[in-house]
């Protein structure tokens, strides 16, 4: 009966887990339209007045959810014989699930590709797009080995990084940055926080400090920061930021 326990208790822990790791915001742009099918959940699109397809319509999980919900039913009646065939159900929907929700995010890395390819991206941002190109050709190997969530993984940071070049061709705020040398740029908390893609605020210096005091070489002293030191830079107003700063790349002023 122990088998059984375990299929339950699997298919319980599974179904509730199964896309959690997946719950990222919607990007927000204009060109190109972000809506993978597959992702987000029930949503008015107010400009075509039509549905948008989520991940709560995802039959695969649905099913699993549904499957679940019975496993845990007739375990707590005693008939352990269905409930573990229920869980073990439960576990192929939400694997196949797995599998439709990284296919449908390869699709959609794919066309942003496409969308990069037909706009120039490559030659005007180079290191944006190499950095978005490399991310789905992880996906795709990802996929070709049935590696699903991987594959999911792979081809949502292709998406962000891809989707992030709008008109202009800015790529998200940095959220780190590596230390240089104050004869070279004069590089101290004030200065790092005055530049336009940290805060464009240098008083704002005092949320680089409490962000990464606690890894500096002298925790109670700001000024010693040496060159090489790569701080951490935290969101303070909901900006989107990943990555290390690359002095190649273009980005939006705070």
């Amino acid at each position: 009966m122990s088998r059984k326990i375990s299929l339950v208790l699997l298919c319980i822990s599974f179904s509730v887990s199964v896309f959690a790791q997946q719950d990222i915001p919607e990007l927000d742009m204009k060109m190109p339209v972000f809506k993978p099918a597959a992702y987000f959940a029930v949503a008015a699109d107010e400009e075509e007045g039509q549905v948008v397809q989520g991940i709560r319509n995802n039959e695969f999980y649905l099913e699993s959810l549904r499957l679940s919900k019975l496993a845990v039913e007739t375990y707590e009646y005693g008939d352990y014989d269905a409930s573990a065939g229920f869980a073990e159900e439960a576990i192929r929907q939400a694997q196949l699930s797995d599998e439709y929700v990284a296919n449908q995010l390869v699709v959609e890395a794919k066309r942003l590709l496409d969308w990069a390819d037909s706009n120039n991206i490559a030659n005007r941002y180079p290191n944006v797009y190499n950095e978005g190109k490399s991310y789905y050709e992880t996906s795709v190997a990802a996929q070709a080995n049935e590696e699903w969530a991987e594959a999911s993984n792979a081809a949502i940071k292709s998406i962000e990084i891809l989707a992030s070049l709008q008109t202009g061709g800015s790529s998200p705020l940095p959220r780190q940055y590596t230390v240089r040398t104050w004869a070279s740029v004069r590089d101290c908390l004030w200065n790092i926080a005055g530049y336009p893609w940290v805060y464009g605020e240098p008083r704002r210096w005092r949320e680089l400090y409490e962000a990464n005091k606690s890894k500096m070489p002298q925790p109670n002293n700001p000024d010693l920061i040496e060159p090489g030191f790569v701080l951490d830079i935290p969101s303070i107003r909901g900006e989107t930021r990943q990555g290390m700063w690359d002095p190649n790349r273009s980005y939006p002023r705070q």
